[in-house]
């Protein structure tokens, strides 16, 4: 029983040839993704992180304009201002009826006018 050593030895060596072929392109493709793995990881933490760091600014932002607005004064009153002109025209007015200048009904007219009614 002679072997013949060609075609054997040919087919045996593809077979070898293709396993450790297949074996290397599964290798390379689960390593290929545990690398997009890891890559997608690192850019969820980088996105993770980017909206921390927003959510603090706004925060602080937020708690610097509520301290300027609480330390800010208050505004003057304007009603005092508008009583003050007020008083001054009804007594140009009662001046101006004292001297005879206006009726009862002028002065009336005026008064009301002054006083929003």
């Amino acid at each position: 029983m002679r072997r013949r050593m060609g075609r054997p030895g040919l087919m045996g060596m593809a077979a070898r040839t293709a396993v450790v072929a297949g074996t290397a392109t599964a290798v390379s493709g689960s390593m290929r993704n545990r690398s997009q793995a890891s890559s997608q990881q690192a850019a969820d933490a980088a996105a993770y992180q980017q909206q921390q760091d927003a959510e603090a600014q706004s925060a602080a932002i937020a708690q610097a304009v509520a301290a300027q607005t609480a330390a800010a004064p208050p505004p003057p009153p304007p009603a005092a201002a508008a009583g003050d002109g007020m008083i001054e025209a009804l007594e140009r007015l009662a001046t101006l009826k004292s001297q005879g200048i206006l009726t009862d009904e002028e002065f009336a007219a005026q008064k009301a006018r002054i006083l929003g009614g």
